[in-house]
């Protein structure tokens, strides 16, 4: 299990930021090679393509240096820039596929109350999860798994369980309520788990999903 960071560590971007506020050009460069790689990978995959990836990170730091004067302390900076960063990835994606600019939410503002899915491939995995986690092929699996999925469903994976932001920061990041990440990410984790184990689990102890329909 990785440490739980204290909430106080993130200070140490405060000074770097008031710096950069300051006109001190150093400071932002600091701040853009502590930061760059992380939102690279956060935006590749919520885009998927490396070249669109590029180009949130360039939009993600031209809007920290435009509304750096408008950072509330009373919020972490990492926090913050996932924001921006977020919002700019998923902004580029719909501006690819001619929709409009909307919220994560629905309409009604829970818009996950629906039954969650049953998966259709059961077996136990042939490693545990803690040792497939850090190799390099399981790492292309997993995000080739995440592209698979609906956007909804990916992005709120990444941001809790890839960038570890708390429950509270995802729901502040996307502009949804908690109730929403906790089933959004609940749905990923099931939807992830299930395509991982078609790839990872061993297929001779497969073991057969009790069906359950739809009731009403």
């Amino acid at each position: 299990m990785s440490e739980v960071v204290p909430e106080t560590s993130a200070d140490l971007d405060l000074p770097l930021v008031r710096r950069a506020r300051d006109g001190d050009f150093a400071a932002f460069e600091t701040l853009v090679a502590r930061y760059e790689g992380k939102i690279f990978a956060l935006a590749r995959r919520i885009v998927r393509e490396e070249h669109d990836a590029e180009e949130v990170v360039q939009e993600t730091f031209l809007s920290v240096v435009e509304h750096l004067a408008a950072f509330r302390e009373d919020a972490r900076f990492r926090t913050w820039l996932l924001r921006i960063a977020t919002n700019a990835a998923l902004k580029l994606l719909r501006k690819k596929r001619g929709l409009p600019t909307v919220s994560m939410d629905g309409p009604s503002g829970q818009d996950d109350d629906t039954p969650l899915p049953h998966p259709e491939f059961i077996a136990p995995w042939q490693e545990s999860p803690s040792d497939l986690a850090g190799r390099h092929e399981i790492r292309a699996l997993l995000d080739e798994a995440l592209a698979a999925i609906d956007e909804k469903h990916r992005v709120v994976f990444v941001l809790r369980d890839v960038e570890e932001l708390s429950t509270e920061e995802t729901a502040a990041v996307l502009g949804i309520s908690v109730a929403n990440v906790k089933v959004r990410l609940m749905r990923a984790r099931l939807m992830l788990r299930e395509r991982l184990t078609r790839v990872l689990g061993e297929k001779e102890k497969q073991a057969l999903p009790h069906r359950h329909d739809a009731v009403g």
